[in-house]
């Protein structure tokens, strides 16, 4: 059973999941909750609009229908039908003619013809959104009915409002998450950047000691002739060689680099020809090409370093035995494909999303940060991409690298 090694410090962004489950449940609840609420506000409000869309409606009836109300009729006319200054409402006769309106937004100035086409195409809308309320007309005298009139009405401004306003609400809300989302994502990278630079410059301080320490052991052991019979000093001198690209690969990742046109061919058979004697003579490590000579722009230790991890990894992936093939063509729009896939284990579908994260790994010792050096590497200083191109368990994976053609 492989036991996961993580990272301090990446902790808290490898946990933080079940964190954004909680605040999206939260933040659901809170804007069903909120429309729940005002809908309540909302149709309470409705049932207010219309007692006194119906109120106005009594009111007209009334004075229509009774005699000698003077008095009454002014107090009417004062306490009800002058009291609604919001709710818009058209009266009309049976045949739609419009008698009277109110809290319609119509100049005096615009001509009669504008003003009964703007009436009419408000009625039109007010019939669609509630039924009109039915004033009765009867003679004084006999109480018989000689007329009808509707009385027309829609929502007021502030019942607009209200209906708009959760929507507005959430709008600002997803807003405000937006931003705070890409605020902390860009905290998150500022984070990684500056621990990815510190730790590549305190590396490469590190091994600038020892590396010069074992340059002067090695001119002790080339004076020694048996040791050179023996072939070590070559060896010790390709190691150290080794080392030295190390601490420049990471030094690199603290600066900008300077891509040069480079021979991706040549490069990639350097990686190989190190990783050969250096892995099981069980693997087979085959390098593909329809040309010796195909070239991107690259930084070259970077670029090894990225060749060399995937490789590791797909030696990891396989054990002890099995074939990596390295592919490299030309593709389009002057762009360079590079497909390294081994014969390995695979990776599950639900983990290949993933593979580049840091900390992630599957093996008992490790932290987890070749893929995301290699993906760093590519496509933040290459300016290419790396991807999983495809991958079946017990089966193998092919990692896909594109590059700027040069």
């Amino acid at each position: 059973m492989s036991k996961k090694t993580s990272i301090p410090g990446l902790g808290f962004y490898q946990s933080n999941t079940a964190v954004k489950w909680v605040v999206l449940i939260v933040s659901i609840l809170i804007s069903t909750g909120s429309i729940y609420y005002t809908k309540i506000l909302v149709d309470q409000l409705k049932g207010r609009e219309r007692q006194q869309v119906q109120l106005y409606a009594k009111a007209i009836e009334y004075t229509a229908n009774e005699e000698d109300t003077y008095g009454d009729v002014n107090f009417i006319a004062q306490e009800i039908l002058f009291q609604n200054n919001s709710i818009p409402i058209i009266q009309a006769d049976a045949h739609g003619k419009v008698l009277s309106y109110r809290n319609l937004d119509i100049l005096e100035s615009w001509p009669q013809k504008r003003k009964e086409e703007f009436l009419r195409s408000e009625m039109t809308v007010m019939k669609e959104t509630y039924e009109p309320i039915t004033v009765t007309l009867r003679d004084p005298q006999t109480g018989e009915v000689f007329g009808t009139q509707f009385i027309y009405y829609k929502n007021s401004f502030l019942l607009k409002q209200l209906i708009a306003y959760p929507y507005i609400q959430l709008s600002v809300i997803a807003l405000f998450g937006f931003i705070s989302f890409l605020a902390f994502n860009y905290s998150k990278m500022a984070e990684q950047n500056r621990v990815w630079v510190g730790l590549a410059k305190e590396t490469a301080h590190q091994l600038g000691t020892p590396i010069s320490s074992l340059m002067a052991w090695m001119e002790v052991i080339r004076e020694d002739s048996d040791m050179q019979e023996k072939g070590v000093v070559e060896e010790l001198e390709k190691d150290i060689q080794k080392l030295r690209i190390v601490t420049e690969r990471f030094s690199s990742i603290g600066s900008t680099p300077t891509l040069k046109k480079e021979n991706v061919v040549t490069l990639i058979h350097n990686v190989v020809n190190y990783l050969r004697p250096r892995v099981s003579s069980k693997i087979r490590m085959e390098v593909f090409t329809l040309s010796d000579n195909i070239y991107a722009n690259v930084h070259a230790p970077l670029f090894e370093w990225v060749i060399e991890n995937l490789s590791k990894n797909s030696v990891d992936a396989m054990g002890s035995t099995g074939t990596i093939a390295i592919k490299i063509l030309r593709g389009n729009e002057g762009k360079v494909f590079i497909d390294v896939s081994d014969t390995g284990k695979g990776i599950p579908r639900s983990k290949i999303d993933s593979v580049f994260r840091a900390g992630f790994t599957t093996k008992k010792r490790g932290w987890g940060l070749g893929l995301t050096l290699a993906k760093r590497i590519i496509e933040t200083y290459h300016n290419g991409k790396i991807f999983v191109k495809s991958s079946e368990e017990n089966q193998g994976t092919t990692f896909r690298i594109v590059l700027n053609a040069a």
